[in-house]
């Protein structure tokens, strides 16, 4: 069974599959389709979590480019993907802060385009740092 192909298909699929193999005694073809299930779901969180991290990073660059246009809800917009980021490491620990590092330059490049296309004009941010992502608590004064 091809099952790289199946997975990236459809992960329900795959598990019905794999079901099927057990059932029917083929415990090596079943260890191989959820060796390979549990790599693309892997690869899947870690894609959701360069999301979130890009998400997160445009917006501090928002907030810090763009400083007399900070609202309320400029603080839940950075605020959100600080905890979809913590709420995906818990829900799958081998996402590390080292994770994070790795994909940090790639993450803050990708944030800096996209913010500007929003913002409609350059930035001279050129780099965040982990403290300004993770430990500045963003809030408007008042």
């Amino acid at each position: 069974m091809n099952w790289q192909a199946l997975s990236a298909t459809s992960h329900y699929k795959t598990a019905l599959a794999i079901q099927q193999q057990l059932a029917q005694g083929h415990i090596e073809e079943a260890h191989h389709g959820i060796t390979e299930l549990v790599e693309i779901l892997a690869r899947s969180e870690r894609r959701v979590l360069k999301s979130q991290l890009i998400r997160l990073m445009k917006h501090i660059i928002k907030w810090q480019s763009q400083p007399e246009r900070r609202t309320r809800s400029w603080v839940a917009t950075i605020h959100n993907p600080k905890m979809e980021i913590q709420d995906i490491q818990e829900e799958t620990p081998s996402l590390t802060d080292h994770v994070i590092e790795q994909m940090w330059d790639k993450c803050v490049q990708s944030a800096i385009i996209e913010a500007e296309a929003e913002m409609g004009q350059s930035t001279q941010i050129k780099t965040l740092s982990w403290q300004d992502v993770f430990e500045i608590k963003y809030s408007i004064e008042g």
